[in-house]
């Protein structure tokens, strides 16, 4: 196994989760397939990504719904990677990313937490060496 294919958000709504994927976060739609009247197979990733994708999965039993936001119990659950961490903190914060924190440098790098559309928590980081 050489690399780790998707992981899953579990979203409130897909198209909503589209538009903040792809308009502020700038990843690409990779594929949305309608597999049933409430079911949808929604894939994003960021530009250039050749591994690891999102898929959006919508929240289809009240467990579910109760997890959207909360995904890791407050814990941040995604990283971010960039090389160029003012410029893309920068295109965030004009897209309309809110930030919880100033950007910090931190022993592995230089680091902002933000929350996407539904409150979990995110890293952009750049690391250290860049």
């Amino acid at each position: 196994m050489p690399h780790l294919g998707l992981v899953t958000i579990v979203v409130a709504d897909y198209d909503e989760a589209i538009a903040f994927y792809v308009d502020a976060l700038g990843f690409e739609l990779r594929e949305d397939t309608r597999l049933s009247a409430e079911k949808r197979w929604v894939v994003v990733a960021p530009p250039g990504a050749r591994e690891t994708a999102v898929l959006l999965a919508k929240a289809a039993t009240a467990g579910q719904d109760a997890r959207v936001g909360d995904q890791t119990g407050g814990r941040v659950g995604w990283f971010m990677r960039t090389e160029t961490f003012d410029a893309d903190h920068e295109r965030l914060r004009a897209a309309g990313v809110v930030f919880e924190e100033a950007p910090r440098d931190e022993p592995y790098g230089r680091v902002a937490v933000f929350r996407d559309l539904y409150g979990n928590r995110w890293d952009l980081i750049e690391p250290s060496g860049h």
